[in-house]
């Protein structure tokens, strides 16, 4: 089942993929030292974002306005995904990772009556500030129409995903249990449509667990759910639905392992994280076996990773954004890798996946880069798919003197910087319009979201 490394390399080679521990992109003055990416970065005059020359972008929603609903606009813009609702418009659908103490940064601060249904409140009152807002963008006329409450009463919605029905999957990296300062469980995922112009009724899609959800994304062949999981010991998992399509209507939650006894270790879990005892190579790849999980929505305990590595899944460094690409999907495991500044994982699906055949025609996984040094790649978050089939990466890195950046990574794995932040801050929730001109993201906190437009090449 599992390719020696020599297959590895013969695969790897052909494929023409290589990564950040074999590519130096950068020369000694931090900017990109070859012909990738779009140049060298310009200093925004504002102080808030470095773009390429001839890139640009605009402000479309800041964190404290009022909304078209009378509410704010809440703080820590996350994931979000991005919908054509006609010739001229699109509909953003975006996260804000709030806690449950983060009232003072909700869209209902100054004491105003929420009068919709919300998921949960504090023992004390008020609705959980986590949840979506929705924006609706004019393209033509770089005008925002309208911005409002979707969901509310969550608990920091991380990241999520867009599906191929026109709605967003909305994930709680958060598993609170009811009784204490809440009333119900948390570690849901939510499902937020596009169209809805009002607040959804919400609902958490329980069979696809509960666990310390990062991202979603669905192959639109199976409508087979893949997420991720922000856990320092994390697993990779995939939701079968019952109905694709509909995926309240129930399915089967599993985890990836590494098929075979080499990088299984004679069935133990495989540590893809490589920082004691690396196990790969950038380039290496590895047929997957998914594994059956139970008790996935344990109501009293978080232990679902812990039951799944016991069982064989492989172990993975801080899932985080993950997007579906042309026919594969790309993640990020934010602190992998040897020098611990992230890897980014590329999944091939089976031409059966999901069946009794992918047995004998199994889906592959490789290491698609692995970071050795923070000045090319550190924490990478959030990504997206470019439609050129590049990446880029919102990186999320804290620690003091930390530059985040957008990072462009090339089909060749060769990064580059795309755009630099500011201010001690993150980007988040990078998506493309449909028409892929414009690149939509959010600066975390405070809140701002920004539209990017430029001369987009194909790379």
């Amino acid at each position: 089942m599992k390719l020696t490394k020599r297959q590895f390399t013969a695969l790897a080679t052909s494929f023409a993929f290589a990564g950040l521990a074999k590519h130096s992109t950068r020369a000694a003055d931090g900017v990109t030292g070859n012909s990738v990416g779009y140049g060298p970065l310009v200093a925004d005059p504002n102080a808030l974002l470095d773009l390429p020359e001839g890139f640009s972008y605009k402000v479309i929603s800041r964190f404290a306005e009022t909304m078209s609903d009378g509410f704010n606009v809440p703080d820590n813009a996350d994931g979000m995904g991005c919908f054509k609702l006609d010739d001229d418009r699109v509909v953003l659908v975006r996260n804000h990772e709030l806690n449950i103490s983060n009232g003072d940064r909700g869209p209902a601060t100054n004491n105003q009556q929420v009068d919709f249904s919300v998921y949960d409140k504090r023992s004390d009152g008020p609705a959980l500030p986590g949840g979506t807002t929705t924006l609706v963008y004019n393209m033509k006329t770089g005008a925002l129409e309208q911005e409002f409450i979707s969901l509310l009463g969550t608990v920091r919605n991380c990241a999520g995903g867009v599906t191929p029905w026109g709605s967003w999957l909305t994930c709680e990296e958060n598993v609170t249990l009811g009784g204490g300062e809440v009333s119900k469980d948390h570690g849901w995922v939510f499902e937020v449509p596009s169209n809805a112009r009002e607040p959804v009724e919400p609902k958490p899609i329980t069979a696809m667990g509960r666990f310390n959800h990062e991202a979603a994304a669905i192959d639109p062949r199976t409508g087979i759910v893949y997420m991720t999981e922000d856990r320092d010991d994390s697993l990779f998992y995939r939701f079968i639905p019952k109905t694709p399509g509909n995926l309240h209507a129930g399915g089967r939650l599993q985890a990836l392992g590494f098929a075979g006894d080499g990088f299984a270790g004679q069935g133990a879990s495989a540590d893809s994280r490589n920082w004691d005892d690396p196990i790969w190579d950038v380039g290496d790849w590895v047929d997957a076996v998914w594994i059956d999980l139970d008790n996935t929505h344990s109501p009293d305990t978080d232990d679902l990773r812990v039951r799944g590595q016991a069982k064989g899944a492989a172990i993975f460094a801080r899932g985080e954004g993950i997007h579906w690409g042309d026919g594969e999907l790309y993640f990020c495991c934010t602190s992998g890798g040897r020098a611990e500044l992230g890897q980014i994982m590329r999944y091939v699906p089976s031409a059966a996946e999901g069946t009794g055949a992918e047995t004998s025609e199994p889906g592959k996984l490789q290491l698609f880069l692995e970071s050795n040094d923070p000045n090319n790649f550190n924490f990478g978050d959030n990504l997206t798919v470019a439609p050129d089939g590049q990446l880029l990466v919102c990186e999320d890195q804290y620690t003091d003197g930390a530059v985040n950046h957008i990072r462009g990574v090339t089909k060749d794995g060769l990064a580059y910087d795309f755009a630099r932040v500011r201010i001690q801050s993150e980007t988040a929730g990078a998506c493309f319009s449909p028409d892929g001109t414009t690149l939509f993201v959010n600066v975390f906190s405070p809140t701002r979201t920004l539209a990017i437009t430029g001369p987009w090449h194909h790379l």
